[in-house]
């Protein structure tokens, strides 16, 4: 049923019903009605959500067939296309992530779209690898591995910033590809404002 499958899908993105409510433009309230079941959004509105979550309005009101795993469009090994969504602004605040500024949705074919989100890239400091505009394919995940390219948010209120990821014995170096910008390190308690929103697994060029 929907509300089950809403309340699902928006914790599987990493959305809080704050979040959600502000990238539709509704209320929190809103958001916690459609959960419970005691309304339902307009057509409209259930379309743009269903592209947030990576899914379909359909399988979001538990109407879209189930297909066979075999049977499920495949090509070179790779997945069917799906819709992920794009945001221009990760932020860290309240314990949680939030996804702002909503630029619709890209396509990319990967395993479990709802774990997923692009990412406006912003600024030259990623230069000559990644542009002012690029888009960052990111999969949701709470940490990286040493050498892994990943969107960080440092600081309660920070902004999300795409860096190299880096361990140097106690600490960690959010370091660019850009010589013209300084690596930041963080060490000690600064660590514990440091939050993983994704690891970066692919780039497009400027959209």
């Amino acid at each position: 049923m929907f509300p089950e499958r809403l309340k699902e899908l928006r914790k599987r993105s990493g959305f809080s019903q704050k979040s959600l409510s502000v990238q539709l433009g509704v209320s929190q309230q809103a958001v916690g009605k459609w959960e419970t079941g005691r309304s339902s959004p307009d057509p409209e509105t259930l379309g743009r959500l269903a592209a947030l979550l990576g899914t379909s309005s359909d399988d979001l009101l538990g109407l879209a067939a189930v297909q066979p795993a075999a049977a499920a469009q495949r090509f070179f090994g790779g997945y069917e296309e799906s819709p992920i969504p794009v945001v221009g602004t990760v932020r860290a605040g309240f314990g949680a992530l939030a996804f702002e500024e909503d630029y619709g949705v890209e396509y990319a074919r990967v395993k479990d779209p709802s774990s997923y989100f692009y990412l406006v890239v912003k600024g030259d400091s990623m230069e000559p690898r990644i542009s002012d505009g690029d888009l960052a394919l990111v999969h949701r995940q709470p940490t990286l591995e040493n050498g892994d390219l990943g969107v960080m948010v440092y600081g309660d209120e920070g902004e999300g910033t795409l860096k190299k990821y880096v361990l140097r014995g106690n600490a960690v170096v959010l370091q660019p590809f850009n010589p013209a910008y300084e690596p930041r390190v963080l060490r000690g308690e600064e660590l514990d404002k440091l939050f993983i929103a994704g690891k970066v697994v692919e780039t497009k060029a400027k959209w």
